[in-house]
C-alpha cells in the first residue's frame, strides 16, 4: 500500500501572525503530538517539560499531545527518545458536490451502489450468502444524528461502545471524552456512512445495505465544522482498538476512516500500527484531491483506500434512477468511471481499490427535526462500502487480517483501464470523466469476488 498521504477533504490549521516591519518574528503557540521510541516515563515527561507543556498521554501508543512554542519543535524532534513529533493537524470531510434531496423511495429494496458491487440485484434482494454477522464496523466520523433510530435499526447499533471524543490542537485543551455527545450530530456524515454499511430506512421503505447483520460502533471524532484534530481521531481508534483487545476479542472489527487531510500526523500514525496490531482492519477514503494526490490516512500503506468511481446510467432524468437503474451482470468496466475529483496516487503511493461514490443516496439531514435523505457524491461514500466487504469477507474468515483484505480486494478487483466516459450528470450539464492508471488502484471491488478469494 502507501507510505505517505468521504463522503471528503482534511485542512491543516496554519497559525499566521502580522509583523510590523522591524519586529521580531513571531514565536506562536503550537498543539503537537509527539510519539516516543522507548516508552514513557517521568523523566522523560519531566524533560519534555522544559519545552513546553504536556497536555494528555496516550499510553497504549507512547504518545502525548503538548503545547509549545513552534521554535521549540525543532529540538523536541531532536530528542533521542523522541521518535517523530508534528504539528496536530485537523481531519476533516465534505461531499464533493451539494446534496441533492431524494423524492421517493417507495418500492426500492436496494440502489445501484449495492448492485454494481454485486451485494444485491435491482429490487431482487440480497445475491450473495453473507451479511455481516458477527462483525463490527467501527464508523470514526460525526457520530450519528439524533434521529438515527429513524433510519437506522436500532439493534445494529453498538450502544454500549458507541462514544464521543473533543478538544485536541494544543491550545484547544485536553482531548476529552464525551460519552452522550455521539447521538447528538448536526451534520450527518457518520450516520451516512453507517447507512451505506447497514443499510437505511426511508419513510418505512426498507434499503439494503452492504453488510445488513454487521453491527456499527459510532465513534464521534469530528465537530460540526467538518473537522476533527488528529490526536482526537487518533484517540478514537486507540479506543476501538483497546474493544478488539478486550470485549470484543472475539470479533472482527473494521474501521472505517471517511475523512481525510493532506499532511501526515506522528500520533495519527502510531495510532493505525496499534490498531492493525491488534487484529483491527482500516478502511479509509483516498481523498477529494484530484490530481493533489491521496490524502492521509488513506496514504499508509497499511491502510485500505478507497477511490470513487461512477456509472455511466446516473444521467436518466428520473428522481428515482438511484434504485431503477439496474447495472448488467457481468460487470462491465465500459459502464463505469473515475469521479475528477478522488484523488490520483502521486509517485510512492498506492491506491488499492475503487468503489461506488459518485451519487449515492443515503440519510443526510440539513433540518435536524426533519426526516431527510440526499444523494452525495465522495470518496467518503466509496469508502464504506469496501469497509462493508471487508467486514462480509470477515464473517466468512474470521481470521482475516488488513494484509490478508487488501491483497484479496486488489487480486479480485475488475481492472478498470485508463479512459474518459461522457456522462449525463444527474439533472445537470454533460461532463467528460477521464483518468489515468493512477486513479483507479487495481480496479472496481465486487464483494461477489473477493468472498470467492476468502478462505
Amino acid at each position: 500500500m502507501k507510505r505517505t498521504f468521504a463522503s471528503t477533504v482534511l485542512i491543516v490549521a496554519l497559525l499566521s501572525a502580522t509583523v510590523s516591519v522591524g519586529a521580531a518574528a513571531p514565536d506562536p503557540n503550537i498543539g503537537i503530538n509527539v510519539v516516543l521510541n522507548a516508552g514513557i516515563t517521568d523523566a522523560r515527561l519531566a524533560d519534555l517539560g522544559q519545552h513546553g507543556r504536556v497536555l494528555d498521554v496516550v499510553v497504549q501508543i507512547d504518545a502525548l499531545t503538548m503545547l509549545v512554542k513552534s521554535s521549540e519543535l525543532a529540538a523536541i524532534q531532536a530528542l533521542p527518545y523522541v521518535a517523530a513529533a508534528t504539528p496536530d493537524g485537523q481531519a476533516s470531510y465534505g461531499p464533493s458536490s451539494d446534496p441533492i434531496p431524494m423524492q421517493d423511495f417507495a418500492g426500492g429494496a436496494s440502489e445501484w451502489s449495492l448492485d454494481a458491487i454485486n451485494v444485491t440485484d435491482l429490487n431482487s434482494g440480497r445475491t450473495i450468502g453473507y451479511d455481516g454477522s458477527g462483525v463490527y464496523v467501527a464508523v470514526v466520523d460525526t457520530g450519528l444524528v439524533g434521529k438515527w433510530r429513524e433510519y437506522l435499526p436500532e439493534q445494529r447499533i453498538a450502544q454500549e461502545y458507541a462514544v464521543a471524543f473533543g478538544g485536541g490542537g494544543g491550545n484547544k485543551g485536553w482531548v476529552s471524552q464525551q460519552p452522550d455527545k455521539w447521538e447528538h450530530d448536526t451534520m450527518s456524515h457518520g450516520t451516512l456512512m453507517s447507512a451505506v454499511v447497514l443499510g437505511f430506512s426511508f419513510f418505512s421503505t426498507p434499503i439494503n445495505g452492504v453488510a445488513p447483520l454487521a453491527t456499527v460502533i459510532p465513534v464521534k471524532v469530528l465537530n460540526t465544522d467538518h473537522s476533527g484534530w488528529w490526536s482526537v481521531v487518533a484517540r478514537g481508534i486507540v479506543y476501538v482498538a483497546d474493544l478488539k483487545a478486550g470485549p470484543l476479542a472475539e470479533h472482527p472489527i473494521v474501521i472505517n476512516l471517511s475523512l481525510v487531510g493532506p499532511s501526515e500526523d506522528a500520533m495519527l500514525r502510531a495510532a493505525i500500527d496499534y490498531a492493525i496490531s491488534r487484529g483491527v482492519i482500516v478502511v479509509a477514503a483516498a481523498g477529494n484531491y484530484g490530481e493533489g494526490g491521496m490524502g492521509y490516512p488513506a496514504a499508509y500503506p497499511e491502510v485500505i483506500s478507497a477511490a470513487a468511481s461512477g456509472y455511466i446510467g446516473q444521467g436518466v432524468p428520473d428522481w428515482n434512477w438511484y434504485w431503477q437503474m439496474n447495472v448488467p451482470d457481468p460487470t462491465d468496466p465500459n459502464d463505469f468511471f473515475i469521479a475528477d475529483y478522488s484523488s490520483r496516487a502521486l509517485p510512492g503511493q498506492d491506491l488499492d481499490v475503487a468503489a461506488p461514490g459518485h451519487w449515492v443516496a443515503g440519510p443526510y439531514q440539513f433540518n435536524m427535526g426533519q426526516i431527510q435523505c440526499h444523494i452525495l457524491t465522495g470518496t467518503s461514500l466509496a469508502s464504506p462500502h469496501v469497509a462493508g466487504i471487508v467486514a462480509l469477507m470477515a464473517q466468512k474468515y474470521p481470521a482475516l487480517t488488513g494484509t490478508q483484505a487488501e491483497a484479496i480486494l486488489e487480486a479480485s478487483a475488475i481492472p478498470l483501464p485508463p479512459g474518459c466516459r461522457t456522462v449525463q450528470e444527474y439533472f445537470g450539464p454533460t461532463t467528460q470523466y477521464c483518468w489515468g492508471a493512477d486513479g483507479t488502484g487495481a480496479g472496481l471491488a465486487t464483494a461477489d469476488a473477493a468472498l470467492a478469494l476468502t478462505p
